[in-house]
């Protein structure tokens, strides 16, 4: 096949390689709320990554219970101001355990944001995989495919997932269990958005071309197809980790997400629905953390897809032309 025809590239896609990584970096980096909400996510990332040292530092653990610290004449309320905060314990401590509330925001943060990455993983490999067959499969196999996941986008996630994490076994690993029920369930829409981006690949010139050379299906979809398909998969993964971390936090406080003792935001904000008064940081700590953290991955999501859609950048050069002539 010649270079010619494998440059040929679909309306709309950039061409992977070095060139289109560096218009992907250029675009971002005229985005300054992207930006900061890259530096947000990354520094949470770090956080944590870096749970267990930064825990060292402080000299705590977020399962040590410290009775000392609680008044139990008053149901359990830490002792001190600010719920208990002290060089020991740099946020306080939890009401009734005493438990170390730094150690268990840093390390909740390792839960919430695991469970959301891997979930994602799982829900953009089967929606690429069943989107990819639905689209070169015959008509029956797509018309299978596209009524199974018509299925799965129907069903409720909530539920679904409810009723799934209830019958399960307590001896399963909670937060894999989580994440493998949420990727699961929750696969159709990717799915469906990469089913109608590879019919609209698969007609075009090169992928004829690779066709007519007798490429068998599978290649031409790693060769040709899936490069193609990176810009919107990204994009739309991108704004699926924010939605799991709500989904995650929302089962862990309904009872059926992680369980204690391992800590999760979901399952602090929980426990801190009856001290909202007594101790408002139990409540404001994971409720700020989950905000700032949902926030920054949606603003840095839009920022993807903008960087990665040549239409919108090119209306944001059109505007800013537009702008620069009218002050000129």
């Amino acid at each position: 096949m010649s270079e010619a025809v494998l440059a040929v590239e679909a309306p709309g896609v950039s061409a992977p390689g070095a060139s289109g990584a560096r218009q992907f970096w250029r675009r971002l980096r005229t985005q300054r709320a992207a930006l900061v909400a890259a530096v947000v996510v990354a520094l949470l990332v770090l956080v944590a990554l870096a749970a267990p040292l930064l825990t060292a530092i402080e000299g705590q653990d977020p399962t040590t219970y410290h009775p000392s610290l609680v008044d139990s004449a008053r149901g359990g309320v830490p002792i001190g101001s600010f719920g208990g905060v002290s060089a020991d314990h740099w946020l306080g401590v939890e009401p009734q355990t005493g438990r170390d509330l730094f150690a268990r925001l840093v390390y909740g943060a390792r839960v919430s944001l695991g469970v959301a990455l891997a979930a994602t993983v799982v829900q953009v490999a089967i929606g690429v995989v069943v989107g990819v067959a639905a689209a070169l499969g015959s008509r029956w196999v797509d018309q299978l495919l596209s009524r199974f996941t018509d299925v799965i986008v129907a069903m409720p996630l909530m539920i679904m997932a409810l009723a799934l994490l209830a019958i399960v076994p307590s001896s399963f690993p909670r937060p894999v269990l989580v994440a493998l029920v949420i990727g699961l369930i929750a696969w159709g829409s990717i799915a469906k958005i990469v089913r109608a981006q590879t019919l609209t690949l698969k007609g075009l010139d090169y992928v004829a071309a690779a066709r007519l050379s007798g490429w068998r299906t599978w290649r031409i979809a790693v060769r040709e197809l899936l490069p193609g398909l990176a810009a919107p998969v990204i994009t739309y993964a991108a704004l699926l980790i924010p939605q799991n971390i709500t989904v995650e936090a929302a089962l862990s406080f309904l009872g059926v997400g992680v369980k204690p003792p391992t800590p999760s935001w979901g399952q602090m904000l929980t426990a801190a629905d009856v001290w909202y008064q007594a101790a408002p940081q139990y409540l404001l700590l994971p409720a700020g953390a989950l905000f700032v953290t949902v926030l920054a991955l949606t603003v840095l999501g839009d920022g993807v897809r903008t960087a990665l859609d040549p239409r919108a950048a090119s209306r944001l050069r059109v505007g800013t032309g537009r702008k620069r002539e009218a002050k000129a």
